[in-house]
Order: C-alpha cells, then structure tokens, then sequence
C-alpha cells in the first residue's frame, strides 16, 4: 500500500518482476482507500524460496513509495 499516486503500481509491479521472473502484471489488482489517499496493489506470486520472498519483502519495504508491506 502507498500513497495513491501516478505511478505507484508500475513501482510495485517492477520490484515484483525483479524478483519473481514469471509474474504477470495482468494478474495485479488495485483498490483506492475509502477517501481515495492510499492505492493497495495486490500481486500474487509463486515463491521458489524463503530467500526470494524475504528479498522482495526487504525491497518493497525499502521503497520510499510504499506506506505497508502484507
């Protein structure tokens, strides 16, 4: 979840495909907040590993953009 501006689900979708090759951005769903501030991007992923999971949870938690990680 972030702050619902341009852009913000094209940064999540490309630190996911970092780390998971074979996502597909097709699959991304995206629901505004109840007053429209924050855009949740759900991605669904098939993990390989615990590694590649903590990697793209550490990223996306880094991410100045991003407001939560679930």
């Amino acid at each position: 979840m972030g702050r619902r501006e341009g852009g913000f689900a094209q940064t999540v979708t490309s630190i996911v495909r970092r780390h998971a090759p074979d996502f597909d951005p097709a699959t991304v769903e995206m629901r505004p907040s109840r007053q429209g501030k924050y855009l949740s991007v759900t991605c669904v992923v098939r993990a390989t590993s615990r590694e590649q999971l903590d990697a793209l949870y550490q990223e996306l938690c880094d991410h100045p953009d991003v407001v939560m990680v679930l």
